[in-house]
């Protein structure tokens, strides 16, 4: 299956272990030289107004998406295991 970034931004990401809501995506990061997307960024909430910064961001790796459905994509992440952008 196919998608463009603009359609990606329009998907709600959720965690099958938890059926946590996780956010919409926001971007991408791809690999240069194979021209595959790598992971899927959806950045973390302003807290207060951004006064005392915002929460992290949720970095899911595209080995962890399950399914990509018209309005959601199901991820399975490992439990307790939150990615930085750094990994």
């Amino acid at each position: 299956m196919l998608c463009s970034f603009e359609e990606l931004r329009r998907k709600e990401v959720i965690d099958v272990n938890t059926g946590e809501r996780l956010g919409y995506i926001d971007d991408v990061e791809l690999s240069v030289p194979d021209g595959r997307a790598e992971k899927l960024i959806i950045y973390g909430n302003s807290r207060i107004f951004g006064f005392f910064g915002k929460e992290d961001d949720i970095i899911i790796k595209c080995s962890e998406i399950r399914v990509v459905g018209r309005e959601i994509v199901l991820v399975e992440r490992e439990e307790g295991i939150v990615h930085k952008k750094d990994d």
